[in-house]
């Protein structure tokens, strides 16, 4: 096993750590079931972003999928990778409620990690839409939101991944899209995860991850029911409908490449953050790829 400050040595697995998510086992099934010749072999952990984004912060990963709002905290010692992350248009988190047309002023809110990108988009909506401000703030596992919405344990809960297409079936009511907010308001898609790697792995060996992650997303759209196993088995029971959904709608043109709109995203979002104090400003280049 490497410490946070070593690479490790030729031959070694490289501990990567993803969410259960379909995206996110559709993105890296090549890889992870070692079907891409040359490709570095990956010891996998799956883990829900709130574990993820506090083990970038403590940097016992080499890879981790983790969200964008936790990017100012740790580029220092993570490379973002050009691909493999999670962009979109129409892909936002929702806040849900039991009573429709909800004010929110006060009231008791899950959100799925306080460093999330969903949070701090909803930071951002909240202090435009709710000026009397939210009152507590609770943190619980993405898949324990909405059941804890629909029992009256929080007013209301900031859901994201399959929730878009469940949460009716838990009696919930919209009461707000982030992605929508995000998205009229800057023209620009919404960055919501994002792959991360050590930069002590070495400007060659980084090169490597992202070819091999962008070999991956091709062999999955290539075949897609090759990855089907292994998204099925992590999706905590999910409808295949349902998976198939959350795939085409996380998985897209930004997880291949982020390109110039992705990374305008990118920056938009942490510039917006840091300009209302959420987060701490990003130094010249941090967002370089070596």
């Amino acid at each position: 096993m490497t410490t946070p400050d070593e690479a490790p040595a030729p031959g070694d697995a490289l501990r990567i750590a993803y969410s259960p998510c379909p995206n996110d086992t559709f993105v890296f099934d090549a890889w992870a079931h070692g079907r891409l010749p040359g490709a570095p072999t990956l010891d996998v952990t799956f883990a829900d972003i709130a574990l993820t984004n506090g083990w970038a912060q403590q940097g016992t990963y080499d890879v981790l999928k983790v969200s964008y709002a936790v990017l100012p905290w740790v580029l220092d010692d993570y490379a973002l990778l050009p691909c493999g992350g999670a962009l979109g248009r129409g892909c936002g988190p929702l806040v849900l409620s039991r009573e429709p047309g909800l004010d929110l002023t006060g009231r008791t809110v899950a959100v799925p990690s306080e460093r999330s990108t969903a949070y701090l988009l909803f930071r951002l909506w909240a202090a435009e839409r709710v000026p009397g401000g939210v009152g507590r703030i609770v943190v619980l596992p993405f898949d324990e939101i909405m059941p804890a919405v629909r029992d009256g344990k929080v007013d209301a809960g900031l859901v994201i991944h399959e929730a878009r297409f469940t949460y009716q079936a838990y009696g919930l009511h919209r009461l707000a899209d982030m992605g929508e907010h995000w998205e009229s308001t800057t023209g620009l898609p919404i960055p919501l995860g994002a792959i991360i790697a050590r930069r002590s792995l070495g400007a060659p060996l980084l090169a490597r991850l992202a070819d091999a992650t962008r070999a991956s997303v091709r062999a999955a759209w290539d075949d897609p029911e090759t990855s089907r196993p292994y998204v099925l088995a992590h999706a905590q029971e999910m409808d295949p409908a349902v998976a198939d959904q959350h795939i085409g709608l996380y998985v897209n043109e930004f997880t291949a490449d982020l390109g110039d709109e992705g990374y305008a995203a990118v920056r938009g979002l942490l510039t917006r953050a840091a300009a209302e104090g959420l987060v701490p400003p990003l130094g010249p280049g941090a967002l370089a790829f070596p």
